[in-house]
Parts: structure tokens; sequence; C-alpha cells
């Protein structure tokens, strides 16, 4: 069934006042006015509708409203590095199917390519993350920002972070299996942790230095494997989330 977003505050009580995008998208797929359709509200909520028996695509006909199924029972936020070319244009798409919550991407001392235009280019994620979550059932669009500098948000995830993780290809003791399963018997289930999400911290194409390792350690950010092979920018935030996703019943 077709999906589009909505805001709360187009929603009353009987229907929902449709974007212009989405208007125009309706009549390109030549909706009938019985057909049935989903809009979310962004806020985990999906309304079946239809166009009703006039067919304007200006507005939707509420018929049920249910819990989206795609959101996961925990939070995750993705902090990963500027990379060149598409790498995060594919990161960003599949850790949106993935379940994260929002991505916040900085500045790290190796990055080989930080945009001139770091508005524009948030902005074209954030409209990858908006199809992304409407092709994968999601009940939220994931927000796509910048956290400016590594120090900055490092600063920002010990003040908002249940559990913190930084991936280190050079780390060769603590594994994201061994700390998801202590974590998780420590709090008794991530859902007794509140409303603090588990974030996650991946490298640029270069990995990160020692000083910012040592950085993120003494904040108290764990510092972990992903296992003995080095992976891609690209990759290590997918196999992280997949990890987390899998080991919380979420995946």
């Amino acid at each position: 069934m077709v999906r589009f977003f909505s805001t709360l505050q187009d929603i009353s009580a009987g229907s929902i006042r449709l974007n212009a995008d989405d208007s125009k998208h309706i009549r390109t797929l030549r909706l009938r006015p019985d057909e049935q359709f989903i809009v979310c509200d962004g806020a985990g909520y999906d309304y079946i509708c239809r166009l009703g028996e006039r067919g304007d695509s200006t507005y939707a006909e509420i018929i049920e409203k249910n819990k989206s199924s795609g959101e996961p029972t925990i939070m995750c936020s993705v902090y990963m590095a500027y990379s060149k070319g598409d790498r995060l244009d594919f990161a960003v798409q599949k850790s949106v199917e993935l379940g994260v919550k929002k991505i916040i991407l900085f500045e790290s001392e190796r990055c080989v390519a930080v945009p001139n235009d770091v508005p524009k280019k948030t902005a074209r994620l954030q409209r990858i993350a908006l199809e992304t979550a409407k092709q994968s059932g999601r009940g939220i669009i994931p927000a796509v920002s910048s956290g400016g500098s590594f120090e900055s948000i490092v600063n920002e995830i010990i003040n908002s972070s249940a559990l913190s993780m930084l991936f280190y290809e050079c780390e060769d003791h603590l594994h994201i299996k061994e700390l998801l399963e202590d974590h998780l018997a420590a709090s008794n289930g991530y859902n007794t942790c509140g409303t603090k999400p588990i974030s996650i911290i991946t490298g640029p194409e270069g990995g990160f230095e020692s000083h910012e390792v040592e950085l993120a350690k003494a904040k108290g950010i764990k510092i972990v494997s992903l296992g003995s092979r080095i992976l891609r920018s690209e990759t290590a935030p997918i196999v992280a989330l997949s990890a987390i996703m899998y080991q919380t019943g979420n995946l």
C-alpha cells in the first residue's frame, strides 16, 4: 500500500490535508476514490485513508488509525563522519531502513571530504531519509543534521545516551556482541532504560586518529570492535545497527 507522511497539524477528526507534493503524486498514481493508502503522522501512527467519493487529491478521508508497525522498540542515534561521493547517501538510506532514530554528521580529522554547503548537504540527505521512510514502512522520518566537530558530538552523546559506542578498527578486546549482552543483562532489557538512545559513532574513510579515540574514551564512550575485518565508512554504521537491532529483538 502506497505511503505518505503528514504532520499532526494537518490531521483533523476525519480527514488529513495532503501537501502539494503528495497530492501531485496521488494524481500521478491515478488512485481511484475507493482505493486505500496510508498516511503517517510522523509520530508513530498510521492512518488508512481513501480519497472519498469526490476523489479530491488534496484531502484524505480517514478510515482507521493504527500504531506504526515499522518502528523498533529502542532508539538508536548514528553519528557518522563525512565521507566522499555517494557513501553518505547509501549509509543514510540503509540506516533508515534498519530503524535509526536520527543521524548526525560530523567532521573528523581524517575526513577526506567535508561539504562546502553543509545545510544543502543535510537537506539532500533528509530527502533521502524521507523517501526511504516511505518505502520501508517507518512510523517517523529520522532527522538528519550536522553536529559540527568530533568534540562537539562527543559532548552531546555523553549527556544524552543510555549507551554510547565508538567503533575503532584497532580495538581488539571489546566486541559489540559482548557489550550489548552485558548492557541488556544489567538493565534487565533495554526497554527499562527510559527514553535515552543507544548512540554509535563511526569514522571516515581513513578511520579515527588515536587522540580522537582517547578523547571519547576519557568521556566514558565505549571503544568497540566490529570484528577482525576493516569495514568501509558506509558499511560500519549498517553493521552496527544490524547487530543492535538483532540483539534487542528488532530484526
